[in-house]
């Protein structure tokens, strides 16, 4: 049994200020000198990067936060997600502890509306469905803006809808003036729910969107950390902390196991190739403003399995690291950045060569456009016939999907659930040897395996399959022994 002060920040809708409210309570939380676990429901990318900035120790340096794949600042932890679809509603308790070890309090910021799963799945991967798996009472944001005494049936339908949700307490978003506070207040004063904090309504410390969502911090580190520095001042001023860490410690303990990255490639069929630590291959995996999609879990699984992980930025590095034996290309937003990744030739080239000599190279949805012929007319690597553009339809939702063939990932009839969420597309969508077949919510083939290159629009979670890990390290160890 374990114990960790937990709670899921929720809300009922979208768009009524979770991260915002998140990222305040992490940020706040950190500066009282607490270890504060991030965690994130569901598949989103972009709200981790910001998770891992409000909880660094180092926060009030434009340093803070690495926009690196599976990185955080200093003193800090990298934000996590817990996908019940991705991974298992089995493996969301094992990987919360594994993510949370040691913390003093692990806030776990919901998606969508509360009640809101995965399409046709019910209750599956909702905000309602971690928190039960967890034990963890929930905390409901509501935007206030545009209501008083309604605000009181709204929380009492959230808070009994399902008893084995515990909708322990509510922050009252955007809230106008003192008058509506006390309204707000007076409403909710017989439900049973008490409040723990109030916000007023400001566009200070909003973070810019486009066309997936917020911009990465990585992309706005010196704004993103004094947003950070706002948003911690807010939640300070607006909440009761003390009540809230109150709330958390009343947790239950966890029972079960401790997801394990090591044992997990252990229990694949294919062992380490060395000792984690040792003297392995070096997998390069993408970084930098370009690349900033990526699950913590993939570096932690690459180096259980014995590789060498070494970050490299796209942008900037006009050389793969020193030994480079595999590369993993995660997705973030090349078409942002296409002419400068098309400037940079010299890496370009050595990706091309890096490809023919036939050594594994993972690429999810960014690195697919990267790999391709060209991104919006800008020339890319070319190490795929595909030409990639931007796109007016955004492609979004769960897949299931099983390997056509044998790649550098997985043997043919490997069955994954993976993710997509892009603006562009590919031409053609496949290559002769697809990638994966998509089976669920449509079957049709998708991406390109050529050599020792698996690339895909679909982002899958290691964690779910551990043997991906296993099988990519052991295809690079071939290479390492010619580089080394």
């Amino acid at each position: 049994m374990v114990n960790v002060p937990r709670l899921v920040v929720a809300a009922p809708s979208s768009g009524s200020g979770k991260t915002t409210v998140t990222a305040g309570l992490m940020a706040a939380f950190a500066e009282r000198g607490l270890d504060v676990s991030p965690h994130k429901v569901g598949p989103d990318y972009i709200d981790p990067g910001y998770h891992a900035l409000a909880v660094s120790r180092s926060a009030g340096s434009p340093g803070a936060g690495s926009g690196g794949v599976g990185s955080a600042g200093a003193g800090s932890r990298p934000g996590r997600n817990l996908d019940a679809y991705l991974c298992g509603p089995d493996r969301i308790a094992p990987l919360f502890l594994h993510g949370a070890a040691g913390c003093d309090l692990a806030l776990v910021e919901g998606v969508m509306g509360l009640f809101d799963g995965a399409a046709g799945q019910g209750e599956l991967a909702s905000t309602a469905h971690v928190a039960k798996l967890l034990r963890a009472p929930v905390v409901l944001v509501v935007d206030a803006s545009s209501q008083s005494r309604s605000v009181a049936a709204l929380v009492h339908g959230f808070a009994s809808w399902d008893p084995e949700v515990r909708v322990a307490g509510v922050i009252l978003n955007k809230v106008g003036s003192d008058r509506h506070e006390v309204m707000l207040r007076e409403a909710l004063e017989g439900s049973g729910v008490p409040v723990f904090g109030v916000l007023r309504r400001t566009d200070a410390v909003r973070a810019p969107s486009r066309h997936l969502g917020l911009v990465p911090v990585a992309e706005r580190r010196a704004e993103a950390v004094g947003s950070a520095a706002a948003l911690a001042a807010r939640v300070r001023e607006g909440c009761d902390l003390d009540g809230l860490l109150a709330l958390a410690r009343s947790a239950p303990p966890l029972s079960g196991p401790v997801w394990d990255p090591v044992a997990e490639i252990r229990a694949t069929a294919a062992a380490p190739v060395v000792a984690p630590g040792g003297g392995g291959p070096v997998v390069a995996v993408a970084g930098g403003p370009a690349f900033t999609f990526s699950y913590a879990e993939h570096g932690e699984l690459l180096t259980a399995a014995g590789a060498r992980v070494v970050p490299f930025d796209p942008l900037r590095d006009e050389r793969l690291p020193e030994g480079t034996a595999g590369v993993v290309i995660g997705g973030g937003f090349p078409e942002v950045y296409a002419p400068e990744l098309s400037a940079n030739e010299p890496l370009r080239a050595e990706m091309v060569r890096l490809a023919a000599s036939g050594a594994p190279i993972a690429a999810e949805c960014a690195g697919l456009l990267y790999l391709a012929r060209s991104l919006d007319g800008q020339p890319m690597c070319g190490v795929l016939e595909g030409e990639a553009r931007m796109s007016d339809r955004l492609t979004l939702g769960y897949r299931e999907a099983v390997a056509v063939s044998d790649t550098a990932l997985a043997v043919a009839g490997t069955r994954v659930r993976g993710h997509e969420f892009h603006r562009t597309a590919i031409t053609p969508g496949a290559g002769p040897d697809p990638a994966w077949g998509i089976v669920h919510p449509e079957r049709r083939i998708e991406g390109f395996a050529q050599g020792g290159v698996h690339a895909s629009y679909l982002h899958v979670h290691w964690a779910a399959v551990p043997s991906v890990a296993a099988r990519f390290v052991a295809g690079c160890v071939p290479r390492a022994s010619r580089v080394g």
